[in-house]
């Protein structure tokens, strides 16, 4: 190609082609870190801008951020969430409006929980939605599980997975409550996540009350206690209202038991009506009415009489009127109470006058034509189902006099002061006493003219009233009649007999009965007590004849003698059989009480007592005086049965025999029955009798094998010589050595405490303590004997006497208690 020439080529002026270009192609990033890009852009671009994934141009805020130099231009994002994750485009135009791009993309590696609450909380009933917010890029799948067990539509129809991630539960009730897992899913990069959800279902409050009525009586101090119980969750808060307000608790409202019980105190006629328990909780509510009804005790408040005063004129008319209250209205009834006779509304009495009318708690009584028989108590009764109350009143009532004298005929004889009503004097032996509402004529009859009438006159404003009263002769009684004999024995008869028929006109004061033998000269006189008409005659001789006869006597003196009559008296014979009544003695005795029966005119010289067991032919006879009234039989057996036979003796001879039997009890536990007929004090006194005794013994034990005690102290100070112990223990006490009392020439007995008979000795050597290997040998046992040489303490015997259940001791003894 040498020598040749080419073409020449002339250059021309041509623009840089656009070109774009960013820094990363994608980053992965956790949700809140920052991160910056840098988009550059080469051949004279004219404007660079970033849009976001949403294609919308990114303009700087506070989290983003955009910065440009040259041909550079870097985009910063500052904590980035999940709308952040996506493409981001860097855009760069020219001037003649090409524009060139470079991409980045931002993925989120992080799954993130935004919003699930726990708890949640729903209402029984409604339909539920569970939230679980969860984000991620790339989006995540969500599963949910109960109880271990993941919820697909399969489950049950009421769960559903909604697009939001959230689960609806439809008609959610208290069985659905428990802890939900939502879980979060990548497949991309196999990250998972999860979160318990305690989902709640509130159920509304339900109330429940065991009654819904009460009765109560008001101004009794009577209490009710209303009982509400509500069920519910949460737990339900009760409270009381009462009449649109809310009841607080005081002395007279009590609330108990977290406001299901309220009780009303001391209830009183406001407090009837209506009462409702409210129960509250975050679901809803719920009220229930109990209703109290007060009844209040009927109360009579109005009594009146339409009469001024109370007092009504003889002839006119009265009228009582009577209110009362209460609750049920009461219904009111009108006594009188001079005949007890009873009005009820409505009622009208026979002879027309009085009559009740009456409506609503007011009654209204009218008498016409009022009499004596009128005046006095009226009882206004109100009474209901629950109680009554009554009021009384007194109607007067001004009336012509009345004599209120029982007998208009009087009897006396002359001489004798017989008193009369009168109100106008009398004669010269004639005296006139007055006092309020009476007056009495005394009259001493002195001739047959003083008896006879005499009138009594009575005036007041109303009228006049004339009495007649009549003084008559008294007389003697007659005598009596019927006189008969009963009750007749050897020495006692008993004489009946009937009153009089005429008393004389006075009244009879007592009756003499005269009896006597037939043709003696003396009649013995026997008064009865006061006017009884049986009279007992004593002393008299059996089997004798005697007349017997009455005579009454009054104030004017003794009438006349009835009709003799005879009896006899019965001769001596054996007497009646004696009564007889047992009773338990003590120990094997038994104790028999005699009642004396007829004694047969002579007394009883001595019952005779046999007795023996049954099945057995000996008889055992036992004799007591005829004054005693018991007899005691001893020593019997236990547990056996015993037939007795007893017989009276007077002088005349032996009554029939009476029978009787008896059974003896079990032998008793000895220990029990000493015990138990001793009181605390006794048995208190045996127990410390029995401790001294054991004391003794042990010292007498102490005395003969030890050589030692209080007994062995006691005799070598009677021997003049001090016992070793007593000499010990006074070494001890005093610390120095102990002389004999007597004087004698015998060795001093020097006493030492241990820690100066170990230290010194009789040679003076050491003296080592007693180790385990130390033999021990007890002293010689001397007996213990006097200067004589003799036994210092001889033997004592000492001998108890028990008295045995038989012998003749006890019956001698039975005879002097008899």
């Amino acid at each position: 190609m040498s020598g040749s020439v080419g073409p020449v080529l002339t250059p021309l002026c041509v623009s840089a082609v656009l070109q774009v270009s960013i820094s990363l192609s994608k980053v992965e990033l956790s949700v809140g870190e920052s991160k910056f890009f840098t988009c550059t852009a080469i051949g004279e671009p004219v404007s660079v801008d970033w849009y976001s994934p949403q294609g919308e141009r990114i303009v700087p805020s506070q989290r983003v951020l955009l910065h440009r130099e040259g041909v550079r231009s870097r985009l910063t994002l500052y904590n980035v969430n999940v709308e952040d994750a996506g493409i981001y485009r860097c855009q760069a135009t020219d001037a003649s409006g090409q524009s060139q791009e470079a991409t980045v993309v931002l993925e989120l590696k992080k799954l993130t929980f935004r919003d699930v609450p726990s708890p949640q909380e729903f209402r029984q009933g409604e339909e539920a939605q569970v939230v679980c917010d969860v984000i991620s890029s790339p989006v995540p799948i969500v599963s949910w599980f109960h109880k271990d067990q993941e919820i697909t539509p399969e489950l049950s129809d009421r769960f559903q997975i909604l697009p939001s991630n959230n689960l609806q539960i439809l008609r959610v009730g208290k069985e659905d409550e428990g802890v939900y897992r939502c879980e979060a899913r990548v497949e991309a990069r196999g990250e998972i996540d999860f979160r318990d959800i305690t989902v709640i279902v509130n159920v509304p409050p339900v109330i429940s009350v065991p009654q819904e009525s009460f009765n109560a009586t008001a101004d009794y101090q009577e209490s009710v206690t209303f009982t509400c119980r509500a069920h519910g969750s949460p737990e339900p808060e009760v409270s009381w209202q009462r009449r649109g307000r809310r009841i607080e608790p005081s002395d007279r409202f009590v609330v108990k038991a977290g406001g299901s019980s309220l009780t009303v105190k001391s209830i009183t006629q406001e407090d009837g009506g209506s009462y409702t328990c409210t129960a509250r909780n975050t679901a809803g509510h719920a009220h229930q009415d109990l209703f109290l009804k007060v009844f209040v005790q009927p109360s009579i408040t109005v009594l009146l009489n339409t009469v001024l005063l109370n007092v009504a004129v003889e002839g006119s008319a009265a009228v009582i009127s009577c209110t009362a209250e209460g609750d049920p209205l009461p219904d009111i009834t009108w006594r009188r109470a001079s005949d007890g006779r009873s009005f009820r509304e409505g009622d009208r009495s026979a002879d027309g006058r009085v009559e009740v009318h009456g409506h609503h708690g007011k009654s209204t009584l009218t008498v016409s034509a009022v009499g004596l028989l009128d005046r006095g108590r009226f009882d206004c009764e109100a009474l209901s189902r629950i109680g009554g109350h009554q009021k009384s009143m007194y109607l007067d009532i001004e009336y012509m006099p009345v004599f209120v004298s029982d007998p208009t005929t009087y009897y006396s004889w002359e001489g004798n002061a017989a008193d009369r009503r009168h109100g106008d004097g009398g004669p010269g032996n004639a005296r006139v006493h007055h006092a309020e509402g009476r007056s009495l004529l005394e009259v001493t009859p002195l001739a047959s003219s003083d008896f006879g009438r005499y009138n009594c006159t009575a005036r007041n404003s109303i009228g006049t009233r004339v009495q007649e009263f009549v003084l008559a002769q008294a007389d003697v009684p007659s005598g009596p009649s019927v006189v008969r004999l009963s009750s007749v024995s050897q020495r006692t008869a008993t004489v009946t007999f009937r009153t009089p028929e005429s008393h004389g006109g006075v009244p009879i004061a007592h009756y003499v009965v005269r009896f006597r033998t037939p043709g003696a000269p003396h009649w013995r006189d026997v008064p009865s007590h006061g006017v009884e008409t049986m009279v007992q005659l004593a002393g008299l001789e059996p089997n004798s004849t005697y007349e017997v006869c009455v005579a009454a006597v009054n104030g004017k003196g003794q009438g006349e003698f009835s009709r003799a009559e005879s009896f006899q008296t019965l001769p001596i014979r054996e007497p009646s059989p004696p009564l007889v009544q047992g009773q338990r003695g003590v120990g094997k005795a038994y104790r028999l009480g005699l009642f004396k029966q007829d004694d047969g005119g002579m007394p009883i010289l001595e019952y005779i007592v046999k007795y023996k067991m049954e099945r057995e032919e000996r008889w055992m006879t036992k004799l007591v005086s005829g004054l005693n009234d018991f007899v005691q039989l001893q020593p019997l057996q236990w547990n056996a049965r015993y037939e007795v036979e007893i017989t009276a003796r007077n002088i005349k001879g032996l009554s029939e025999p009476t029978y009787y039997h008896f059974t003896m009890p079990q032998r008793p536990d000895i220990t029990d029955s000493v015990l138990s007929g001793l009181g605390l004090g006794a048995v208190v006194a045996l127990g410390v009798a029995a401790l001294l005794l054991l004391l003794v013994g042990v010292d007498v034990c102490c005395f003969f094998l030890r050589r030692c005690g209080v007994l062995m102290c006691i005799t070598r100070k009677l021997r003049g010589k001090k016992s070793a112990t007593c000499s010990k223990s006074k070494e001890l006490e005093e610390g120095k050595a102990a002389y004999l009392s007597t004087g004698s020439k015998e060795p001093i007995v020097e006493m030492r405490t241990e820690e100066e008979r170990i230290a010194h000795t009789d040679d003076g050597s050491p003296m080592n303590e007693p180790n385990e290997t130390t033999p021990l040998t007890e002293p010689e046992k001397l007996p213990l004997k006097e200067e004589n040489g003799k036994e210092a303490l001889p033997t004592v015997a000492t001998e108890i006497r028990v008295r045995g259940d038989g012998g003749g001791g006890g019956e001698l003894l039975e005879d002097r208690c008899a």
